[in-house]
């Protein structure tokens, strides 16, 4: 199976180091970046062959990656229009739709669209990916394959849902680091060292996420338990509740989502 990636940045490299662990082939995986230092990165690391333009890459690969940036999608996927043949195309640029990458490839159609999200750079992440109908159920197969390489996968059959999942999963991590923030910001007030404040949060909401993700019960079960009647905890919680935590959280996530629909019609013009 012959894997070309359009673009080497941070998530290509995460998702080709995760793919060689996984047992896919080096010398199946070409890459085409215009940076010198990037390609030299990537052939040193992982023993990839790369390219400066799409010119010398494998005309028909079985599989193309879009890993550029999408204010530069356009311009980049231009050489490749009506020359891919039936390769899947695997999208992993925020915010552009299949329809747009369509009509950029010539009227390509066989698209997945993927949403990771940064702890894919660690292998721990996850990906939201939607299908066009054209793409079959290997191809499919072969999509979930290549972003498990970095952490697990939810499909999604409507499009526009892909949105709420940048808004939960992809921007998902700013908002955990910001608990973090906020928890290390109260321990230095409670009189903790910066190295204890760090650890104390961070290890705190890595724990807490942990026993979520091995419990069958929801979260909020899981939440009542530490919550004592009169305790410290449901003090907390009450003060969190007036100032509407829960509330600011759900509202961010929703105007996220609408900043990405936003944005879609913006960078999918033309």
């Amino acid at each position: 199976m012959k894997i070309v990636f359009l673009g080497g940045g941070n998530m290509a490299n995460a998702l080709i180091g995760g793919m060689v662990k996984q047992g896919f082939a080096a010398t199946d995986i070409d890459v085409i970046d215009l940076g010198a230092e990037a390609r030299a990165k990537l052939a040193a690391s992982y023993g990839v062959t790369c390219h400066a333009g799409a010119e010398t890459a494998p005309a028909s690969p079985d599989i193309l990656v879009l890993a550029v940036k999408p204010q530069q999608m356009k311009e980049a996927v231009a050489p490749l229009a009506g020359k891919l043949g039936n390769a899947l195309v695997i999208s992993i640029a925020a915010g552009l739709d299949m329809a747009a990458l369509s009509r950029w490839l010539g009227g390509h159609r066989t698209i997945v669209r993927c949403m990771p999200n940064t702890p894919a750079l660690i292998g721990a992440g996850i990906t939201g990916l939607c299908a066009r109908p054209e793409v079959s159920a290997e191809q499919r197969a072969a999509a979930d394959r290549v972003l498990k390489a970095v952490g697990t996968t939810v499909w999604i059959d409507d499009e526009a849902k892909i949105d709420g999942v940048t808004a939960i999963s992809g921007s998902g991590p700013a908002y955990v680091f910001l608990f973090i923030e906020a928890l290390q910001q109260a321990a230095a007030e409670l009189g903790f060292t910066p190295e204890q404040g760090r650890q104390l949060a961070i290890e705190t909401v890595h724990g807490a996420a942990a026993l979520a993700a091995l419990s069958s019960e929801p979260a909020s079960t899981l939440r009542e338990r530490v919550t004592s009647k009169g305790g410290t905890t449901e003090a907390a919680l009450k003060v969190m509740a007036e100032k509407g935590v829960k509330e600011g959280i759900v509202a961010g996530c929703k105007a996220a989502e609408a900043r990405g629909q936003e944005l879609g019609k913006i960078l999918g013009a033309g």
